[in-house]
Parts: C-alpha cells; structure tokens; sequence
C-alpha cells in the first residue's frame, strides 16, 4: 500500500474532517460550594473576637463567647459589614447532596 500525494495538496490524506462524525460529549464539573466572602466572628453583646474549633462550621452550630459566656448559634456572631476584623472567617455556601432513601 502506498500513499500519493501531490506537492499541489489538492487531495487530502484523509477523506473527513477529523471528528466530523464523531460522536462529542460536554464535560462539565459539579461545582458544590461557592465562596460568599469573608466574615468577622465577635459576640453581639461585648464584641470580643470569637474562634471557631478547626474546620468546617454550620451557621446553625451552637457557639459561646469566650468573655461574656454568650450563646447562641454561628450566625448570631457573624458579621458580613467591611472591614474584617482580626477574627476573619471564609464563608462558603455548601450545596447539601441528596441522597436517595430506600
């Protein structure tokens, strides 16, 4: 077997286009969390800085003021206003996954 082609290119090595009649497939990645922005954590009622313990936090977990002993859940002592403070946290949206019951 052998393959001719003329210096003009007038006919190409291949007949089809490459992919003309491939079947394509859309790749697409499930994002499930998104950044919101960054947040302060402080006690609504003496304003002192609050930590959280290492990880993730949902904003309805409880939280004491280390201070004051204040408590309440996550989202009592967050503040979203600018600027952050030394106690800044990330905030994350969390899409929740549904899982099927049987």
């Amino acid at each position: 077997m052998s393959f001719q082609r003329g210096i003009d290119g007038a006919e190409p090595v291949r007949p089809d286009p490459v992919g003309g009649t491939a079947e394509t497939h859309d790749y697409r990645r499930r994002i499930n969390t998104g950044r919101l922005g960054t947040g302060t954590l402080a006690c609504p009622r003496c304003d002192a800085p609050v930590a959280l313990a290492p990880g993730p936090a949902a904003v309805s977990a409880p939280l004491a003021c280390p201070f004051c002993h204040h408590a309440g859940a996550v989202r009592d002592f967050l503040s979203l206003a600018a600027p952050a403070r030394p106690a800044r946290v990330e905030i994350r949206v969390v899409r929740r996954v549904q899982r099927l019951r049987r």
